[in-house]
């Protein structure tokens, strides 16, 4: 897979962005020449060579802001996926083996959770958990558990009627073992590109959750909220909203064609087997 990987110029591509933003977020804050809320410098000040990027309204260097931003723009996207992943793979596998009543109903309920619009149940839920790191993985979460279900009970229907599960069932296995040693494997293919999407769009959402400030708070350098702070000086200094959003959109950008890659990869083993 990682040689099929390395053959597609956009997935190259694409996973080279992820990994470099990966490293920012080891080792930004240690690169960064400033600390993200001190004051170095005149306020608004173009780039230059002592601040590559500028410095803000406040005098801030906008360079180490965007390295320390890095780590939450991953970090609270990555928590939620994997628990999203987690959870709507647990409960996605449980419904699609058992059927009947038991996946219509919890199917429906979470259907009523996909038809309300993601920012908006996402503002709503924050007003209730609180505007923390804490409410932004919780509710994310919760918002992107209900798709990963769908992913893999649709996954699962297909598998549970197949002759290795029959034959698995012969043999007096627990549903535990049956569920994650026998239909989990094949699932995991499709399950690892929505990861991947679903890592782009919590990316996208935490970054807007910042623009509206219902983000991590002041002074923390989100890079939404770095956005929303720049676009009322954008005529003095763009230097200082271009940054954060170029960083946002390259990082999106690379998880969707790090994504598209996987998907084409699996598809095209698929068709080999």
């Amino acid at each position: 897979m990682i040689r099929l990987l390395l053959r597609r110029p956009l997935t190259l591509i694409g996973t080279l962005i992820v990994t470099l933003f990966l490293v920012l977020a080891l080792i930004g804050s240690l690169i960064a020449p400033y600390g993200y809320a001190e004051l170095v410098g005149r306020p608004r000040q173009a780039p230059s060579a002592d601040h590559l990027f500028g410095t803000d309204q406040l005098g801030r260097d906008v360079f180490s802001r965007v390295l320390w931003g890095a780590r939450e723009i991953i970090a609270l996207p990555a928590v939620t996926t994997v628990l999203s992943v987690v959870f709507g793979t647990a409960l996605g596998l449980a419904i699609g083996y058992v059927g009947g009543w038991v996946d219509e109903v919890v199917s429906r309920a979470l259907d009523s959770l996909l038809a309300i619009p993601a920012l908006a149940l996402a503002l709503v839920m924050l007003g209730v958990f609180g505007a923390s790191s804490i409410g932004i993985i919780a509710v994310i979460t919760l918002l992107y558990t209900p798709i990963v279900t769908r992913v893999v009970r649709a996954a699962t229907l297909s598998a549970r009627s197949a002759g290795y599960i029959e034959a698995a069932r012969l043999r007096g296995e627990s549903l535990t073992y049956i569920l994650f040693r026998e239909i989990l494997p094949g699932v995991l293919p499709a399950l690892t590109v929505e990861a991947a999407l679903r890592f782009s769009y919590a990316i996208f959402l935490t970054a807007s959750l910042g623009f509206l400030g219902l983000g991590v708070q002041p002074p923390s350098p989100d890079w939404g909220r770095m956005i929303n702070e720049a676009r009322g000086g954008f005529s003095q200094m763009p230097w200082a909203l271009w940054f954060p959003a170029g960083a946002i959109a390259l990082l999106v950008i690379g998880v969707n064609l790090l994504s598209d890659g996987l998907r084409r990869i699996f598809r095209y083993e698929g068709e080999l087997r």
